[in-house]
């Protein structure tokens, strides 16, 4: 009886060291997978985290922009839109300004920034040439007319 269970023991044995080696091969295929999937997760919650940054800079870039007290809109429209890009460490975007008129008394500042400046897999998940931006306009008030 008790070499039955002795044998059958050493049987379960070998056959685990066969499990442990599939497992390993199992794991071996099915990383890269898994990897390109947490990988593609962080990049895109990296991006979309600057789009918001670009979007709020905007904002905040208009937002000085249509005070009537500003002399020059455009210089205290890079320094805003410079403190809002700065905690992200951005520091390479364009800034775009339509000034009021009084045909068309809406100023737009548009913040952009290329995609592969701020990519963190470097085009790995495909060359993209396109640019990241973040839009506001708003009504200045108190133009003559």
């Amino acid at each position: 009886m008790k070499r039955a269970r002795l044998g059958m023991r050493l049987r379960r044995r070998r056959g685990s060291k066969r499990r442990v080696g599939a497992a390993v091969v199992e794991f071996a295929v099915v990383l890269p997978l898994l990897l390109t999937i947490l990988f593609g997760i962080i990049e895109y919650g990296w991006i979309f985290m600057i789009r918001q940054t670009l979007q709020t800079a905007a904002r905040e870039g208009v937002r000085v922009a249509v005070l009537p007290t500003t002399v020059n809109p455009y210089t205290n429209v890079l320094t805003r839109v410079g403190e809002v890009m700065a905690p992200v460490g951005v520091s390479t975007y364009g800034v775009t300004m339509t000034h009021a008129t009084v045909a068309d008394p809406v100023e737009t500042v548009v913040v952009s920034v290329p995609y592969a400046d701020v990519s963190l897999m470097g085009g790995f998940f495909g060359a993209k040439t396109y640019d990241l931006a973040g839009t506001s306009s708003m009504r200045k008030e108190g133009l003559g007319g």
